[in-house]
């Protein structure tokens, strides 16, 4: 089924009480384990990819804040709540500068599995790709704070990370899983929850395919007609520049990383992913071949925002959005199972349940 809309995840400061953090945290174990002997790892990580289950699982946890704390906090939950060896699933990364130890976990936690080197280093690859593709085929003025890796003793995956934009105070979450991921760069993800911007450079989507294509060209082409075209871009097409983001200067590609073009041009990328995949190459020289594609080259890229995910589970921060009744119906059936089956004392067990009616009906 296919979902649009928006949603605010607004940008809280602060952090959860200890006392909540660490009664979410044994909830946590006990709803994994009995969703891992009862559906399998791969059934939790297609849950946790889910937008609307995400968010279902944080309020029956006790986090009921509609805002950006939800993923950093669920995340961290259930990072603590998880035990590799007992469960076969790992979370790894996290927010801030734990979120730059992500590979060295997958590491880890593939070794705790027996996984084979390339397939550990293929992990490595997908939690990386997922990182770059948020941060720099997607511009919306999102900056990545948070990324989760989430890994089954299989190999399988799921990722869970969010941006947040300084000037509006919102913030963005994308969800991947392996077992939809076609392409990296070909609109891979699972889901996009957030507020539903203006115009936004969105080098996935399926009618940039072009674009991508002649990206690849140019950089295969000599850098220093690669300076002379972006300087014909500058100084001729200015105003066409600013109509495409309604104005806003900061689409403007000038600081771009030419050694990272150097050594593109160097490795010769096949397509679109690898060239992506490229040390260096970010925002900036993403946007800037993006532009010349469109200008210089007839290939223009999307501005479609790849936002489709909205909510209405109302709770702490009010407002509801429109709900789409059937997926949430299934998230709170679910849970509920898990929950009454899980090994937690009975109050807990009881307050969950309470906090997942209300959860259900949102007026209460």
């Amino acid at each position: 089924m296919s979902h649009t809309g928006s949603a605010y995840l607004p940008l809280h400061g602060g952090w959860a009480p200890a006392w909540l953090i660490k009664r979410m945290i044994a909830l946590a174990k006990g709803i994994v384990l009995i969703m891992v002997d009862e559906f399998g790892r791969a059934e939790f990580l297609r849950r946790i990819s889910d937008p609307y289950w995400f968010q279902a699982l944080g309020c029956t946890l006790g986090f009921d804040w509609h805002s950006s704390g939800v993923t950093t906090v669920v995340t961290g939950v259930l990072k603590s709540a998880i035990d590799p060896q007992e469960t076969g699933l790992a979370v790894c990364g996290g927010k801030g500068k734990r979120s730059r130890e992500t590979p060295l976990e997958i590491r880890k936690a593939g070794e705790i599995f027996g996984l084979s080197s390339s397939k550990i280093d293929s992990l490595v690859y997908a939690s990386k790709m997922g990182a770059k593709v948020d941060t720099a085929a997607i511009q919306a003025n999102y900056q990545l704070y948070h990324h989760a890796f989430l890994m089954s003793e299989d190999g399988r995956w799921c990722i869970v990370q969010q941006g947040m934009n300084p000037e509006n105070k919102l913030a963005r979450r994308y969800h991947w899983l392996s077992e939809s991921v076609a392409s990296f760069v070909v609109e891979p993800h699972k889901a996009v929850v957030g507020h539903r911007e203006g115009k936004v450079l969105n080098m996935t989507a399926k009618e940039a395919d072009e674009c991508r294509r002649t990206s690849v060209d140019i950089v295969n082409d000599d850098v220093r007609k690669i300076k002379r075209q972006l300087a014909i871009v500058r100084e001729e097409k200015q105003k066409s520049l600013m109509d495409y983001m309604d104005g806003r200067v900061l689409v403007m590609p000038w600081k771009i990383n030419w050694k990272a073009l150097e050594t593109a041009y160097n490795l010769r990328p096949r397509n679109y992913e690898e060239l992506l995949g490229i040390e260096g190459i970010g925002p900036a020289t993403v946007r800037g071949l993006a532009l010349i594609s469109d200008l210089i080259y007839g290939a223009p890229p999307s501005w479609r925002d790849p936002v489709r995910y909205s909510f209405a589970f109302g709770g702490k921060d009010g407002v509801p959005f429109p709900v789409q009744k059937r997926e949430m119906d299934e998230a709170i059936e679910f849970l509920r199972i898990a929950v009454e089956q899980a090994k937690i004392n009975e109050k807990e067990r009881l307050n969950a349940l309470k906090r997942l009616r209300a959860f259900s009906n949102p007026s209460r």
